[in-house]
Order: C-alpha cells, then structure tokens, then sequence
C-alpha cells in the first residue's frame, strides 16, 4: 500500500482527544496539533501573517496571542494544507506533501523504538520509547532554534558534537525564512553573546562575570527568574528559567533588536522589558580604543585616564571613532607600572583575551605585570572578592561605565607612572634612594602645611564667629520651653552670627509682604542682604511647640553638610528674644530648586515636626506623620524601606497635587493614600490626577508613576522596593511593574494597627493617636 494512502487512511480515523506524541502508526495531520502534558504548549501546521504557506511550528497553547517560538521547516515550506509530521521507523521526522515528497527531515537517527514527544518545556524529541532514561534523546529541537530562546532552552555550543545553537531573526512576519541578523555565542577569549548583521558586530553582551552578564546589568531587577550560564570542556552555553508563574522569551527581531518580552494575562500583552542596542553606547564601536562611552555625558566619549584623544580635530565634532593613545609609554623594563581602576565598566571587548580561571586577582595583576604585552586585567568571576583572569594583551575597545554603583565590574588598566599621579620606586639602587629622599621631603612640606593650615583655622574660629550651644529641659508633657541659651567657646558649631538689625533691615522688619509662609518652627520671610543675596528666615515663634531643640538640630546638620543639592546656611540670630535662622535661596517647601533650578533640600530640624504652610502645625511633636512609614510611627522601627515610604508618599503628592494628610472625611477616605488606593483598585488611576496638569502629560509615564508610588508605600517593608529599583522601575518605559499591595495607613490598617498599639490606653488616646497620624504636610 502506498505510504500516503496508508496515512490518508489513518488521518480519517484520527484521535479527537489531546495527544504529546507521535509515533509510525499515528502521525500528525495538517488539522492536528500536539498539545504538551501540562498544556503549556502546542505544536502543529500554521500560516504566518499573510502567507498561504504551511509551517510546522511551536507556540504557547494558553496565551491568547499566538506567538510562534520554533519553527521546524522555516526554509521549507508546504504550499498548501495537506501537509503531514511524521517519525519513520528509524526515528527520523518527515513533514510530507501531498504528492509524497519529503519537504523536510530531522536526520536519521537510527532508533529501535522510535517516538517523537512534546515536553512540558516545549522541547519536541525524539527518544526510543523503551528508554525510561531521561534526557537520553536521539534529536531535540532544542537543539535547532530559531529566532526565539524561551525558558529551558540553550544557546552557545556543544564542543562535543560542534552544534552552535544561535538565534536568527524571521524576514518577515509573514516570512520564517532566517535573515542577517543573528545572534550567537562568540567562544573566543572570554565567551561572551553578540548581535550580529551579516558579518559585522553589531552588540554584545559582555563576558559573565559569575552572576550575569557584564553588559546586561538590568538582570539585577528580575524576579522570579534564574540564569544559567555553563562553561566548561563539553559545552559554553546560557539559559534562563522562570517560575511557573511567569512567560518569559528572548527574541532577535526582524529590525536587528534582541528583546526579552512578559506575557501579561491581565492585558493580553506581550510586554517588553528590555531590548538591546537602547541607547547610543551600545551601537559597536562607539568611542574607539582606549576610550570610555556613558551615555548619561554629553560628549559620550572619553579618554582613559593616561590617554589622550588620536585625532584630535575629529573630537571637536563628536567623531571619537579613532580613539585615544597613551600619554606616556609603558616601562615594561623597570616595572614602574601601576594600574587604573575603572568601576562599574561592561568589560572592554573579550575576543582577544587570554582567560586563567585558577588564578587569583593578585597573581592575575602580577602576571599582567610581568607580560609586557598586558593592557589591562580583570577578574573572570565577581563573587567572594574577584577570582579568576581575564587579562588584556591589545587595544580597549567598547568600553562603557554605568552610574549607578551596582552595575558592571572594575577593569584594572595598566598605566606608566607618570600617567597615575604618583612615582613607584625602579628597580636601581639610585631609584630607590632618590624615592626615599623624595618621600621625606614630601612628609616635611605636608607637616609644615598642616601646621599653617591649624594656625589660619583657629585664628579664623576666633574673628569669624561664635560657637553656640543649647541646653533645654522639658516643663511638662504638652509644652517645650527653653532654660537656659549659652553662647561660649565650646565645642559644638561653628557658624558666623549675624545682628538683628541686619536682618531686619533685608525683611523690611518682618513684613507681611515678605512672608513666604509659616510651618511648625514659625514664619519664613525673603530677604535681601546689602549685597544683593537673597535671603530666607526661619523665625521662631513664640507659640511653637518646636524650638530650640529643632533651632540646634537644624544648624548643627546643615552646617556641617556640604553638597550642591542640600540649602546652604548663611547664619543664624541668637539676640533678645529672637531666634533666628538665614539660608540663601528659599522656596516654602522642603524640597527646593534654586535659581538655576538644580534640587535643593532642607528642613533637617522640622523634617519631624514641620506643619503645612500657613494651614495648621502638628499637634504632636512625633513626626511628620505625613511621610512617616507604619513601622517607624506605630513602633519606632527605622529602615531604608521606611525611606522608600516617604518617596512613594511624594510621588503619589506629586501626581494628585494634594497633601498625604486628613482631608478627604467627606470622601469616605481617610488620607491621600487610601483615596488613591481606592482608585486604583477599581481602574480610575487616572481620576487621581491633577486637574492642573490638563491634557498635557503621557499616560503611561503617569501611570507608571502611580504604580511606583503604591509599591513604595506598601504596609509591610519587606514588599517594598529598593531605591534603586525605584529608580529603575521609572526609568524603564517597557518594564514589567508588580501589583502593589494595600498602603499602610489606609482607613482600615490605621485602625487595626492604633487599637493594637493602644490596647493599654483609653479610647481617647487612640482616637488621638489616629487623628495624628494624617496631620503632617
């Protein structure tokens, strides 16, 4: 009997229940599919896009998207709908047409009893169905991707066998036909991923440094995934997994981008969450050799330190491809060399480089030392210190340096001595001594400069000012007043002390026309000095409950912080009655921008005590309940996740323009986060947001935004983000936010937690303790 009359025949008696396998006597016809035991996933004939053709291919069964991730024929298509899967009798798979001609095969693989199954992970195999032995398969298709890496799958090379499992982009979305881009693992020195077009470089990923790749720092946000990367005398591959709970795929599309996509349920959407080249530093080459590329700078390119640009002409015009040389030559002979240590770099390009995974970083920098050939030097693995050795014997090309201090690894160049700002002793006796006599001079002049510089300092403390201190002592529970104010030569601050006329003189005597606002400490007013400087003053009031415990705190900190973004003190009034403190450019606000509108913060004294702007003062002197997390306000437990409280707490002021406190009774809410809360939950996000802001802001960065802002005011620390993270999660157009949890402090948490934690006070008290809590600003 004919072999197509024989499948024909089976085809009209076919199974109507779900299968994962096929054997001889049961193929796989053009209106079947093979559904995998858990139904994760389905594997049958389909069309892409607008295309009649027929493919054999894999997608997700319960994702409403279909979404093809392995194509078996993809150069081999049948041209209309009577195709057929089979597996022969030696275990080869045959995808047959209707005149009996084999469009495609696995290959032979010579197997007794032969089987072809769909697993769990997607992977369809072929195996001898005697064989209990799991992961003895005679062909996988694993083996064979396409354009997309999902989870379980590899991707680099099996030394054994010389299989190079890459990923290469679909032509078209109608066309599984592979194009030039690809991507693959490149073997050479330290192994590393590239993205490629035809045969020109175009990405890379960096070498793994023993937790990620080098250059895809972003893996560091990832939950609920674990990546695998195996180098060793059988195989160099990388895989990644994910708990049940998340679909994750690594595709390389037809414009030349690798992605890493999230199934969202919620949305029917594919969501990506990160693609790669992103920005102007990962496009190759982007600064040259012996240059460093941050694409936060503007110019984006820079000379190592010891290096200066090949062509200069070129960089006056942003052209940096040349790169840079060196300074001064390296002294390979006496061994003066020392090394640059540069942080938080996607290592420089690995293909050229030797690797020694036995050595440690100490005997990896002496053995770059003693190679007059060595540029550079970097560990192969970042745990427990650094081990291992990736050393550099040619130029530094594509070398890049992230901001924030979590990402990247140090590379550790190698510089001559004059280009590190420091000589090291040669090896010559007449070296050695020169250093030395060298070296006692040095510690002289610094001795004598210390001992001017101690005479200028006192002489300056006696003539520039006063030190100050205060000492209080508290009457009863309700009201703070001051005993005593001394003004000595002791040892607290120093701050110059400016006269009360002057300071009258610059707010026409305290003016209502000058006054910015009043808080807990008392009213503010602008001023102008006789020199022009604007000027703000805190003066305390006479009625404030915060004095000058707050008044000692605040200078104190301030004075003896120095930052661009923290509000300078220009001095304080200790005189009569008046206390007094005079800062340069104020807005009535904590946070503040100066003139040039670079962020400026304040208020260290009033951060827990400080009331809204001519609205009211704190009834306790507590805190600013406002911003204050449920853990460090109901039970005094600070930590950096309480910080991230107060951000969300901002955040969620800033996108409303209304005040965190106990304004919204008439709502039925008690504060500002159990009103957002409340819309949020019921998908009128955008309902909460200012009505100042009309029409002109992007919804998505608003709902992002808000997102941000309910999981950093979480009840429960352990459920908040990181700052940075924070900082990621807003940065990140296409990222993958959580669903955050109920906010501490909502209507029913203040409750539950003020009648757990005063269940040894009366109702009043707690009722007290509840008001308080929405005061603040």
């Amino acid at each position: 009997m004919h072999p197509l009359l024989m499948i024909l025949i089976f085809i009209s008696f076919s199974y109507s229940v779900a299968r994962d396998t096929i054997t001889p006597n049961s193929p796989l016809a053009d209106n079947e599919t093979l559904i995998s035991g858990d139904g994760t996933f389905s594997l049958g004939f389909f069309s892409p896009g607008n295309s009649n053709h027929r493919y054999i291919g894999l997608w997700y069964n319960k994702v409403t998207v279909q979404t093809v991730v392995w194509v078996a024929n993809r150069m081999n298509p049948v041209t209309n709908s009577t195709g057929v899967l089979s597996i022969s009798s030696d275990g080869t798979l045959l995808i047959i047409d209707q005149k009996s001609t084999v469009v495609w095969s696995s290959g032979v693989t010579n197997v007794t009893n032969p089987v072809a199954q769909l697993l769990n992970t997607g992977n369809l195999v072929v195996r001898d169905s005697q064989s209990e032995e799991a992961g003895d398969y005679a062909w996988q298709g694993f083996d064979h991707p396409t354009d997309t890496l999902i989870a379980g799958m590899k991707m680099g090379v099996d030394l054994v066998t010389g299989l190079n499992r890459s990923l290469t982009a679909w032509t078209s979305d109608s066309d599984p036909t592979p194009s030039q881009h690809y991507m693959m693992m490149d073997i050479r020195g330290s192994p590393e991923i590239v993205l490629c077009f035809g045969s020109n470089k175009v990405w890379r990923t960096g070498p793994w440094n023993g937790l990620r790749f080098s250059g895809i720092p972003e893996t560091l946000t990832y939950s609920g995934f674990t990546f695998s990367f195996i180098n060793n005398k059988q195989e160099i591959t990388y895989s990644f997994n994910t708990n049940q709970s998340v679909l994750s795929r690594l595709t390389v599309n037809q414009s030349g981008k690798v992605e890493r996509s999230l199934w969202v349920d919620g949305s029917g959407l594919w969501n990506v969450i990160w693609y790669a080249p992103n920005d102007q530093c990962d496009n190759l080459p982007p600064c040259g050799p012996f240059a460093t590329c941050n694409p936060n700078n503007s110019p984006k390119c820079d000379c190592i330190q010891g290096f200066t640009p090949k062509s200069p002409g070129k960089w006056v015009y942003r052209d940096a491809v040349d790169g840079c040389v060196r300074k001064t030559p390296l002294d390979c002979k006496n061994r003066t060399d020392g090394f640059l240590t540069l942080p938080k770099t996607k290592l420089a390009d690995t293909t050229n480089t030797t690797v020694d995974t036995s050595l440690s970083l100490l005997e990896c920098q002496a053995k770059c030392l003693n190679t007059c050939e060595c540029t550079a030097y970097a560990p192969a693995d970042v745990r427990n210190g650094g081990t291992g050795c990736i050393m550099w014997t040619n130029e530094l090309t594509d070398l890049r340096v992230f901001v924030d201090d979590a990402y990247g690894q140090a590379l550790y160049v190698r510089l001559a001595a004059a280009d590190l700002g420091s000589p090291l002793p040669t090896k010559s006796s007449k070296s050695n001594k020169l250093a030395i006599i060298l070296t006692i001079i040095l510690t002289l002049l610094i001795l004598i400069l210390a001992c001017i510089g101690c005479l200028l300092w006192r002489k300056r403390r006696k003539t520039r000012g006063m030190l100050f201190e205060v000492t209080t002592s508290l009457h009863d529970h309700s009201n703070q007043r001051v005993n005593d104010l001394k003004l000595s030569q002791g040892n607290d601050i120093e701050l110059p002390l400016l006269d009360l006329n002057t300071i009258q003189s610059a707010t026409d005597n305290f003016s209502s026309a000058n006054k910015l606002g009043e808080g807990g400490f008392g009213p503010v007013y602008k001023g102008n000095l006789g020199d022009g400087q604007e000027i703000a003053v805190k003066r305390l009031a006479n009625t404030s409950v915060q004095g000058l415990v707050e008044f000692k705190n605040e200078v104190t900190l301030i004075a003896k912080l120095q930052h661009r973004n923290l509000v300078r003190i220009v001095g304080c009034c200790i005189e009569a009655e008046e206390r007094l403190l005079v800062y340069e450019d104020l807005k009535p606000s904590n946070i503040l921008k100066d003139e040039g509108m670079n962020p400026k913060i304040s208020d260290f004294g009033m951060a827990r005590i400080f009331g809204d702007e001519a609205e009211g003062n704190t009834r306790k002197v507590v805190g600013t309940y406002g911003y204050m997390s449920p853990e460090y306000a109901m039970h005094g437990v600070f930590s950096q996740k309480s910080d991230v409280f107060s951000f969300g707490v901002i955040i969620l002021e800033i996108i409303t323009g209304k005040k965190n406190r106990g304004v919204y009774q008439a709502d039925n809410y008690t504060n500002l986060l159990d009103h957002v809360w409340s819309l949020w939950k019921e998908g009128k996000s955008l309902q909460m947001v200012d009505g100042s802001m009309g029409y002109s802001y992007t919804m998505n960065e608003v709902m992002r935004c808000i997102n941000v802002g309910l999981l950093c005011v979480q009840n429960h620390p352990e459920d908040r983000p990181l700052m940075t993270s924070v900082v990621l999660m807003l940065c990140g157009d296409n990222a993958s936010l959580p669903y955050p949890k109920e906010p501490g402090f909502s209507a029913r948490k203040v409750l539950h937690q003020t009648e757990s934690s005063s269940s040894k006070q009366d109702t009043s008290s707690a009722n007290d303790m509840s008001v308080s809590l929405f005061e603040g600003r």
